[in-house]
């Protein structure tokens, strides 16, 4: 880019390479803007990108560990290497672990607050002074129906997704008379490889809710966006979760919540390394933590 040049605005999607992230930056690239897509997977980044350019879009790909300390100067240095700016930036990118506290590995708790916190923040924090100062452009930061309650054995993925909406709705307050939106998605269960990964595709809780898919989650996410919109619940059954979480008082929420997303087969919270049905199963169910 020569100095006469201006850059170009570009939607920046983190968490680009699979799901979610996948299909908002599909459905973005049809506006007729470049997109930055950002995940570790340079293999699975140049499959997306392939489909955009297919599709008539413009995309680049760019492999960063968002759990780096570099990420946004690594994202800085790309974004001005090819001439571009962040004009809409959305933070798809996130991880879950099912069991309980006590028995899940603590690097990959932390981890959670890494990526879903942490990675999150900074780049939001990093990129919207910029958006303020040219008065446009925006943030979608990918929360979920659990950031509305506590959750018994997701604990850190349910506070990591609270922090996200509080983070975003507070963002949202603070920007709405400069141009900026800060719009925050929390969909229920998703037909995404996050449901297997995290386990959660096993709990009674996530099984009873109906699934929506990453493309039906995108394209309200990008129209809620576009209408700026502070907070986005694809679906009538993410409504209802919320509702009902809502109406509950914590005593009879919590051990619901606990007693659905634990099976007899889990690690025992006490910390045994027994499976929960040979270990404390009694004990934790008439404290209403264990499933039925």
């Amino acid at each position: 880019m020569t100095s006469q040049q201006s850059p170009r605005p570009a939607i920046v999607v983190v968490g680009a390479s699979r799901g979610i992230g996948r299909a908002i930056a599909e459905l973005a690239a049809r506006d007729g803007a470049p997109v930055v897509l950002v995940a570790r997977s340079i293999e699975s980044l140049h499959v997306v990108q392939a489909a955009i350019e297919q599709a008539g879009g413009e995309a680049f790909s760019l492999p960063v560990d968002l759990a780096s300390p570099d990420a946004t100067r690594i994202l800085d240095e790309f974004l001005s290497r090819e001439g571009l700016v962040c004009d809409v930036l959305v933070n798809s990118a996130g991880y879950g672990l099912r069991g309980a506290a006590t028995a899940l590995p603590i690097a990959d708790q932390i981890g959670m607050i890494d990526v879903n916190v942490r990675a999150l923040a900074a780049l939001t924090l990093h990129l919207l002074p910029g958006m303020v100062a040219r008065g446009r452009g925006g943030i979608i930061n990918l929360a979920s129906v659990a950031s509305f309650t506590p959750g018994p054995y997701m604990a850190m993925y349910y506070a990591s997704k609270a922090f996200v909406r509080s983070f975003s709705e507070a963002l949202y307050q603070e920007t709405r008379r400069t141009g900026v939106t800060v719009t925050c998605v929390a969909p229920g269960p998703v037909s995404t490889e996050f449901l297997e990964k995290s386990g959660a595709n096993r709990a009674a809780l996530f099984k009873a809710l109906p699934k929506a898919t990453p493309e039906y989650v995108a394209k309200c996410a990008w129209r809620g966006f576009k209408a700026r919109r502070r907070l986005v619940i694809p679906g009538i059954s993410a409504r209802l979760a919320i509702l009902m979480a809502g109406l509950l008082p914590s005593a009879a929420l919590l051990p619901l919540v606990g007693r659905l997303q634990l099976r007899g087969n889990d690690p025992c919270p006490c910390g045994s390394g027994k499976q929960l049905k040979h270990c404390c199963r009694a004990g934790h169910a008439k404290g209403g933590t264990a499933p039925a």
